[in-house]
This record gives structure tokens, sequence and C-alpha cells, in this order.
């Protein structure tokens, strides 16, 4: 393993682009109290998650750009936007 440290910025542009579009993927808001939004929620992180690992397996595994695969994840999240109702500090549904 290399223990060489690398940081956000040293990467290029692509890369970090990347990461970016994997994490705004996946970093979806906790559903509601209703059993609806909660399996709204689970559909969603799947489908998103499912979409991420295709992303990167064309990437890692079959050698795409990086810059192209991370537009085509960040359209891909754009057209499963969320659709339930997010959980709130304040005790509840949003």
């Amino acid at each position: 393993m290399n223990t060489q440290t690398v940081r956000l910025d040293s990467l290029p542009e692509a890369a970090v682009m990347l990461l970016r579009a994997v994490h705004d993927a996946l970093d979806v808001p906790l559903p509601g109290v209703t059993d609806a939004d909660e399996r709204a929620y689970a559909t969603l992180l799947q489908l998103r998650t499912r979409d991420a690992l295709v992303i990167l397996a064309a990437v890692l595994n079959k050698g795409h750009d990086i810059a192209p695969a991370a537009e085509s994840l960040y359209s891909w999240t754009a057209e499963r936007p969320v659709s339930y109702t997010p959980w709130s500090e304040d005790g509840g549904s949003a």
C-alpha cells in the first residue's frame, strides 16, 4: 500500500469532478417518518448507488474517460431527484 499523502487539490480536475459526482449521487437526505418516504428513500439510494457503480466500473475496468463519466453521473443523478419528504430536525418530516 502506498503511504503517500494525496490531497484533493493535488488531483486532476476530472478526478475531483468524479469524486464530487459520486458524493452528490449518494448524499441523499434521510426520509420522513412515513413508510412511503422510507420506501422512496431506499429505492432512490439503490438506484443512485447502482448508477455510481456503473460509472466507476466503466472508468476502472473499461478505461472510460473520467470527465465524461462524471458528467454522465451528474446527469443521471439529476434524473433521479428526491421525491419523498425528507426528515426534519424538529422531529419529523420537513
